[in-house]
């Protein structure tokens, strides 16, 4: 079914290449999209535009539609040019005449930029708690973790002592940085579109304010002609804070293959977490992460592909922001995936209690030598010239971490600074933005 069919003839080949994967991305959008219908419905009845029974059809054949979208196996089909008219046409067999009043006073433009802000605001609570939950288990690996001693890195040369627990500690709060921009650009999805229709709204008296606040919207987005001018804008700042946490992830990823490799040791998978060579018995491959940083790489890429797809385009809609789904929904399945892999990863990560043992690394106390010297007196640089013509003799002291006091370092990782950061960050994410609730949100209403 095509709802701008006028009765004429489209060849087929047109229709298998515009909407071509399009169905499979609008089956994610489907709860969404019923929950959008309910609200709306409830509005045109308030409005007087629908009659109370017809209000009461559509809601009660809407809800069923919901509950059909539950099933695992469920999909809107070949037989549907997307998930508006798969509503539509299913409608009609539980409400009757009144399923063809349901479309009034919007269009599918106003409708699928709705279902994709609905669809940003439920997975962002989503996918922060995961990042919560992902951040906490780093923050308990830090804390085992925090007299292990490691050397610290800089120009890839071993430059001072650092901590596994301060390494640990330092995603943790990586990750923080991550959630505070997904609140920030989930809060440019909390606003309704729905009411704009095509993009220059509708001579219908609707009332966008009422289906903003039965959605729970916080605001709208005001303007008609916008409402289709942030088509790709909204989708690339959502995905730019997805890109945010991948780097995290990726370069988690890259210092994991590079500690485990022979020239440093400082960390070992457990045999089920490593693969092997079909070849070479003896090895044990870190494919896990190198294939979270190739996917995470992607996922950084990704704000850029929607920024060519949108570059330079004419006013008002255009098709090519179909696109935009596929790259969203990507992008939240993508990284939700990836957080899940790296926290069943990191519980099989074993640590080298012994690293600073290696007489290699001796040189790495040079610092804390000076700053001894500095304590009793001297000078910082008259301590940096005497250490430094004792470089390689063998004779700093080995620190511990009593040595060290200031917050965010080895003896004082900052752990619960970390963890309270995370609870109010977490708190910015507000529950109930679930289709299901919502639906019974609008239910409630009537």
């Amino acid at each position: 079914m095509h709802l701008w069919d006028k009765g004429g003839t489209v060849r087929e080949s047109l229709i298998r290449f515009t909407c071509g994967t399009d169905i499979e991305y609008d089956t994610k959008l489907a709860s969404y999209d019923i929950a959008g219908s309910m609200a709306h419905a409830v509005m045109l009845e308030r409005c007087g535009l629908i009659t109370e029974t017809d209000r009461n059809k559509l809601l009660a054949g809407l809800s069923a539609l919901l509950e059909e979208t539950k099933k695992p196996a469920f999909t809107i089909g070949t037989g549907h040019e997307d998930i508006h008219s798969w509503v539509e046409t299913h409608l009609k067999d539980l409400a009757g005449i009144a399923a063809g009043r349901l479309h009034t006073g919007r269009s599918r433009n106003d409708q699928v930029l709705t279902d994709i802000h609905l669809y940003i605001r439920h997975r962002s609570v989503l996918l922060a708690h995961d990042l919560k939950r992902l951040a906490a288990t780093f923050l308990d690996l830090s804390k085992q973790n925090e007299t292990v001693l490691m050397p610290g890195f800089t120009h890839m040369q071993a430059a001072m002592v650092s901590s596994f627990g301060l390494w640990f500690a330092a995603y943790a709060e990586s990750l923080c940085d991550d959630i505070q921009a997904l609140a920030g650009a989930a809060a440019f999805a909390d606003a309704s579109p729905l009411g704009t229709a095509a993009g220059y709204g509708t001579s219908l008296p609707v009332d966008r304010e009422m289906t903003a606040s039965l959605l729970k919207f916080k605001r709208l987005v005001i303007t008609s002609p916008y409402a289709q001018m942030s088509r790709g804008r909204t989708e690339k700042i959502i995905i730019s804070a997805i890109a945010s946490a991948a780097n995290t992830l990726g370069r988690f990823s890259n210092e994991v293959i590079l500690f485990m490799s022979p020239g440093f040791g400082f960390v070992t998978l457990e045999d089920d977490l490593t693969t092997g060579s079909s070849i070479m018995p003896q090895k044990k491959n870190p494919d896990l992460f190198e294939l979270v940083r190739a996917r995470c790489s992607r996922l950084q890429a990704m704000p850029g592909e929607v920024t060519m797809m949108t570059a330079g385009l004419p006013p008002g809609y255009n098709r090519d922001f179909q696109e935009l789904k596929a790259a969203l929904i990507d992008a939240f399945e993508g990284i939700s995936e990836l957080i899940m892999v790296i926290h069943d990863a990191v519980t099989g990560l074993v640590v080298n209690t012994g690293i600073l043992e290696e007489k290699k690394y001796n040189d790495i106390y040079s610092a804390e030598e000076a700053n001894r010297m500095v304590l009793d007196g001297i000078p910082f640089r008259e301590a940096y010239k005497k250490v430094a013509e004792m470089a390689g003799s063998g004779k700093f002291r080995v620190p511990v971490p009593a040595d060290y006091s200031h917050t965010g370092s080895i003896g004082n990782t900052g752990n619960e600074l970390i963890r309270a950061r995370l609870e109010a960050l977490i708190k910015g994410f507000a529950e109930g933005f679930s289709p299901e609730e919502l639906s019974a949100h609008i239910l409630r209403s009537v």
